[in-house]
């Protein structure tokens, strides 16, 4: 058997690219503690970065890739429910800021989706490109279902959905910093609403309490935009 055709049966190989994407997190992570948690090093970044270079070094189509790896896309739904265990110790905090949420909650996903359409519209995009981007800030599975249902590219959005969660990551706690937002729960809820899955990680490494607030918002916040995305959609110009 030639090196072209070992090579070419290896990238078909069902679990290479599974164990690719967990060594390159793995190795990301490792890179993030040395670098003293330098924002623009997080983990998910990185590893995304890696993937991408061997990929492109490799000449394997994104789909090709995807069909590995299916095995991380499932386990982000048991992964967001898994969220509810921290948040349950919080259980009494919850109840006691119940509206000061809602009311982040509501505004903060209005405001993710106004914002991601508004950009998308004034850089002259696509009607289906507009819609990848309007579920921009909630997890990956209902992302892609939104899109989907709605007309936009559900690739696209998974792709727009991971950059805003490092960019989110990246910069929501020096701006809170800078804004004097220091608590716990504040920081927390606002990662999770605006940067999901990477933020709630992000604010894990914070503490506790701010991960939990993370999880919750990322959960109601994936609600939120299901039920308000359509009646935005069906007043916006296009």
């Amino acid at each position: 058997m030639s090196v072209a055709a070992m090579f070419a049966m290896l990238k078909s190989a069902p679990l290479l690219w599974l164990a690719v994407t967990g060594f390159a997190y793995l190795l990301a992570e490792k890179i993030y503690h040395r670098a003293r948690h330098f924002p623009l090093l997080h983990p998910v970044l990185v590893s995304i970065a890696l993937v991408a270079a061997l990929l492109l070094l490799a000449r394997v189509d994104y789909a090709d890739y995807f069909v590995g790896a299916r095995p991380l896309h499932w386990l982000l739904g048991p992964a967001t429910v898994a969220l509810a265990v921290p948040l349950f110790d919080n259980l009494q905090r919850v109840r006691s800021l119940l509206l000061p949420l809602t009311i982040a909650l509501l505004v903060g996903g209005l405001v993710g989706i106004v914002s991601a359409l508004g950009l998308a519209h004034l850089f002259g995009l696509s009607w289906p490109v507009q819609l990848s981007f309007a579920p921009k800030s909630v997890t990956t599975p209902i992302a892609m279902a939104l899109s989907d249902h709605l007309g936009g590219l559900p690739a696209l959005t998974a792709n727009i959905v991971i950059i805003t969660g490092v960019v989110g990551a990246v910069i929501v706690v020096p701006l809170l910093r800078w804004l004097k937002v220091d608590g716990d729960i504040e920081r927390g809820f606002a990662l999770g609403v605006a940067a999901h899955g990477v933020g709630t990680a992000r604010a894990f490494q914070l503490s506790p309490t701010a991960g939990a607030f993370a999880g919750l918002a990322m959960g109601l916040n994936g609600i939120w935009t299901s039920l308000i995305l359509p009646l935005v959609l069906a007043f916006w110009p296009h």
